[in-house]
């Protein structure tokens, strides 16, 4: 399993100088909530990013690393506002790999109950081998990326009706 940090809400941390959340450009927060687990992983930072300033080439580059990883599972820690873009994306480029989107509407440092959440829900899903295919874990669901959405009025993801 390889896990591919982009950053996003998830990451991000408060700085006092300035007053403003930023994404630092490390893995210690997905470090800090993997320290308990027992299963062989791989994690990597790839883009350090919120998710309104990834592009293309950002999706590019994490489509070339799963194209290229030995791996078959995937999890990948992203913002919420583009997630369904990048899944899109990756949905058109993967039939034969397990990705998971996970991430959080509120910082770990914030809220940490929430990322530790999605993100354990995405690293069970894939331990019990699902099908191929591209997935979005938020608020406790795990389902293909075209069968959830971002509700921006509620803050959180539900099922497409």
């Amino acid at each position: 399993m390889l896990i591919l940090n982009s950053g996003g809400t998830f990451n991000k941390i408060y700085n006092s100088k300035n007053g403003e959340l930023e994404i630092p450009y490390n893995n210690e927060v997905i470090e800090k909530i993997l320290q308990s687990a027992d299963f062989d992983y791989s994690l990597a930072g790839v883009v350090y990013k919120d998710s309104l300033d990834m592009d293309m080439s950002d999706r590019k580059m994490l489509a070339s690393i799963i194209m290229e990883s030995v791996d078959n599972s995937f999890i990948i820690v992203h913002g919420t506002d583009t997630m369904d873009i990048t899944a899109e994306f990756l949905s058109e480029i993967f039939e034969d790999r397990k990705i998971i989107l996970t991430g959080a509407m509120r910082p770990f440092e914030v809220d940490n109950i929430e990322a530790t959440l999605n993100l354990g829900m995405a690293i069970g899903f894939l331990k019990a081998k699902p099908q191929n295919g591209v997935y979005i874990c938020m608020n406790g669901l795990v389902e293909l990326s075209k069968n959830i959405v971002k509700n921006r009025s509620l803050g959180k993801f539900e099922l497409v009706k």
